[in-house]
């Protein structure tokens, strides 16, 4: 039988950084503090990364990798409303994987110019993908909104996406990391921000939101 090879010390290094970024808040981890947890020496770290905004600009990185994916509208086709529920799920569940980013972003921006200037470039396309969502749903005559209301609605809505989790910490700090908690706080964000399109849509379109609508609620009660 075949073994799988050992990941490399540098993989290694990100993805245990990531898990204490996650955690604890990237201000309140050092490279001393990765590479007691590694149990590797300082130097043997500062060999693979320079210093703590490498890692961190490292992780970005991957991350910027996975949300381009997940930027993506259908191709050859107008968007449904269930494409616009599977969008939030995905980009959620990749905003929890990568949750550090959301929860100390200001801090992380004021420091970090890569960030800075990436992190604007990221929040500009998912608007661009919202606003798609939703004309592609007024095309189909499913949403009934003006240009200016879907402009204000997109941007609403990557607002609302963007500082969910900062709420949700807000709301309950302690329950934070409790798996269970957060599976609840990230099916309120994406019906949070799905509800910014409820009042403008029309038809079997609308009856399928208020189902929707209603099973995602009862999951969360």
């Amino acid at each position: 039988m075949l073994q799988k090879a050992p990941r490399r010390t540098r993989e290694r290094i990100l993805e245990l950084s990531l898990r204490l970024f996650n955690e604890f808040g990237e201000p309140n981890i050092t490279t001393t503090v990765i590479a007691e947890e590694m149990n590797i020496s300082p130097g043997n770290l500062y060999y693979h990364f320079r210093n703590k905004d490498d890692i961190v600009n490292s992780i970005f990185t991957q991350f910027e990798g996975e949300i381009e994916r997940i930027l993506q509208v259908p191709d050859g086709r107008r968007s449904n409303i269930e494409d616009v529920w599977l969008y939030l799920h995905l980009m959620f569940e990749l905003i929890w994987r990568y949750r550090f980013f959301y929860r100390d972003l200001n801090d992380l921006l004021s420091r970090n110019r890569k960030l800075e200037l990436h992190f604007k470039q990221i929040l500009a396309h998912k608007i661009k993908v919202a606003k798609q969502l939703c004309e592609d749903l007024r095309s189909e005559g499913s949403l009934e909104a003006s240009d200016a209301v879907i402009e204000a609605m997109s941007t609403n809505m990557v607002v609302v996406a963007t500082y969910w989790l900062s709420y949700e910490y807000v709301r309950n700090p302690r329950k934070y990391s409790e798996q269970q908690s957060m599976a609840d706080a990230l099916a309120r964000g994406c019906y949070q921000v799905l509800s910014q399109i409820g009042p403008y849509l029309r038809n079997e379109t609308q009856l399928l939101f208020q189902k929707l609508s209603e099973e995602y609620l009862k999951k969360i009660s």
